[in-house]
């Protein structure tokens, strides 16, 4: 399908590598070298399809207007708003439309997390006791220089809303509520690390941090006949998946290891699933509001605890 790039940034030249030959036009007011400064001017019959890399506040009124026109879209996470309901009416604009409308979390096409996913759903580790995620990099000082990054709640919406969005692929929105444990301001005007957490089934606890001297990630779940482990993503180098099998009464556990070895394979993954979800419309905006309410519990124990003064915008 004919794919519109709007916003050039990062992420907007990894989308636009991945899509190829697909990219028509590209669209960013700051950037000469784009085809458009606005969507608006883009025509409408030379496209089918928007992948939209925009800051934060722009997302919206771009969203309302592709979709009104009948465009799919895929957006960079997060999505979020103060209102639901204005989560609720994009819905209904991509169903109004027969537009296909996805928030991109890439992680969830990681091999090793699908391996994750597929484990849990077959009980292979019995019953899913806790969970811990952590999800590091060292970007705080290219989020400070940034002329919009720096504000707001930061890493939480940044990299915590990955680790929620995992949460929520891995055992579903019975993980929630979330609460705040730790926000700290290490050296950024925004939140640059925090630790939160569910004390449900399972209970979980997620660390997310802009100020880990290698980017790091990891998973570890624990369950009543074993547990499963995931160190690293393939986009910083090998990825290993380890499964133990407990022995009962007590005793060294069998270990199953795997590792992989090879480049980033998520935006492609994620593209080809964008790709097939055009064919047949639909949203995760579920997803996006149940991120959104986690978000807000999140922000508002922080504040509560006066760790933050913020709130979800």
């Amino acid at each position: 399908m004919r794919t519109v790039i709007v916003g050039l940034g990062i992420q907007g030249k990894k989308r636009m590598a991945v899509a190829g030959a697909d990219v028509v036009a590209t669209v960013d007011p700051a950037i000469p070298e784009a085809h458009y400064d606005t969507i608006e001017r883009v025509p409408l019959e030379v496209f089918d399809r928007a992948l939209v890399c925009t800051p934060d506040e722009a997302k919206d009124a771009l969203l309302t207007y592709l979709l009104s026109h009948g465009k799919h879209v895929l957006v960079e996470k997060p999505l979020l708003a103060s209102d639901p309901d204005k989560l609720r009416r994009l819905g209904e604009l991509a169903r109004t439309h027969h537009a296909a409308c996805y928030t991109a979390y890439n992680h969830r096409f990681e091999p090793h997390l699908v391996r994750v996913k597929e484990l849990l759903d077959i009980g292979g580790i019995g019953t899913v006791y806790r969970a811990r995620l952590f999800y590091g990099n060292g970007t705080a000082r290219d989020v400070k220089q940034s002329t919009w990054r720096d504000r707001g709640l930061g890493v939480i919406p940044d990299l915590g809303s990955h680790l929620l969005d995992l949460a929520l692929f891995l055992f579903g929105q019975g993980c929630a509520p979330f609460e705040a444990w730790s926000v700290n301001r290490f050296e950024n005007q925004a939140p640059d690390y925090v630790l939160f957490g569910s004390t449900g089934r399972p209970s979980l606890t997620c660390e997310a941090t802009l100020l880990s001297w290698r980017n790091t990630f990891a998973l570890d779940v624990f369950g009543s006949s074993g547990s499963a482990h995931v160190q690293g993503l393939c986009k910083w180098g090998p990825s290993v998946f380890a499964v133990r099998h407990r022995v009962l009464p007590s005793g060294k556990p069998r270990e199953e290891v795997q590792t992989v070895e090879c480049a980033d394979p998520t935006w492609k993954l994620e593209y080809e699933y964008f790709d097939a979800l055009c064919q047949t419309g639909g949203t995760n905006l579920e997803h996006d509001l149940w991120i959104g309410s986690a978000l807000s519990d999140i922000a508002r124990t922080a504040e509560a605890s006066h760790h933050l003064s913020v709130a979800v915008t």
